[in-house]
């Protein structure tokens, strides 16, 4: 599953993962609602991702611009497989953190970003790629009055995005019904408002260390497959937040299924011991979570 050493875990999430990878990709449709815990083990893994990413250079992606509707330019980079020209391909919306604000088209293009080109990566799962530079915050986040955990609220830049997202699937190349969002921190935060806000947009959702929107809008992600990833030792964004969603996610589920016997999307969480505010550095190169999101089609 994965190709390098696996930080060490116990024989009892080393059965529980397995079981939810094999229900990911055997049964993309089944209800599920999984917790997961891995120990991080950080430093090895960046070490062994930094000596790969050369292969993944900022030139494969093509440079653009976007104005939105809403008045909000953007900048972006585009990944096209050649795969492409052969047959249609889904399209991931990659969002970045706050660190990477601002108007020269590259602060987005990190080594996770770079990593769907990758010659390890690529050809087996090629997708459109599209990463969007937010010139101002994607959302912003706000004390709980109910409770401890924050909560998070679309702003302009990110509503822009989606916008640039709609004209992209029109393309003859991209498949309508397979567009994923991925984002870590404040991107993590735009994934969750994207799936909550046009989920008649995104099939899937893999928010990285975020802040989760406010809980009354669970059953409006109760559809849309999630797989949340968030260490437990993050002190910029914690990990509360993702936690409670992931609570009223499966309330609303429970509730939709019981009143109108259907199943319910996927929702899953993937907590890592000890880790802090990053993404974590198994998930570069990992395959298991990619093929997990492309199983993945909006209905």
């Amino acid at each position: 599953m994965y190709p390098f050493r696996m930080p060490k875990l116990s024989v009892f999430t080393v059965i529980f993962i397995s079981t939810m990878l094999s229900a990911c990709v055997a049964k993309p449709t089944m209800p599920a609602a999984e917790i997961v815990s891995i120990q991080s083990n950080e430093a090895q893994l960046e070490k062994y991702n930094a000596q790969r990413i050369v292969a993944a250079p900022a030139s494969l992606f093509e440079a653009g611009q976007f104005m939105a509707s809403n008045g909000v330019q953007l900048q972006f980079r585009h990944y096209r497989p050649s795969q492409a020209a052969a047959q249609k391909l889904p399209l991931i919306l990659m969002l970045h953190g706050s660190g990477a604000i601002g108007a020269d088209n590259e602060k987005q293009l990190g080594w996770f970003a770079r990593s769907w080109a990758h010659p390890d990566i690529a050809p087996q799962f090629p997708a459109h790629v599209l990463v969007p530079q937010l010139p101002a915050r994607g959302a912003d986040y706000f004390p709980a009055s109910d409770a401890g955990e924050s909560y998070s609220i679309a702003r302009p830049p990110l509503l822009a995005t989606f916008e640039l997202v709609e004209q992209m699937r029109r393309r003859d190349d991209v498949d309508s019904q397979r567009i994923y969002v991925v984002g870590f921190s404040m991107g993590a935060s735009g994934a969750w408002n994207a799936a909550a806000l046009r989920p008649d947009l995104f099939a899937a959702a893999v928010p990285i260390a975020g802040i989760a929107p406010a809980r009354n809008l669970a059953p409006a992600l109760a559809n849309t497959p999630i797989l949340i990833v968030h260490g437990n030792a993050d002190k910029e964004n914690k990990i509360e937040s993702d936690q409670a969603m992931f609570q009223a996610i499966v309330k609303a589920n429970l509730k939709a299924n019981s009143e109108t016997q259907k199943g319910s999307a996927q929702i899953r969480f993937i907590e890592y011991i000890g880790l802090d505010h990053t993404v974590p550095a198994d998930m570069v190169f990992d395959t298991a979570w990619r093929s997990w999101l492309f199983a993945q089609r909006r209905k």
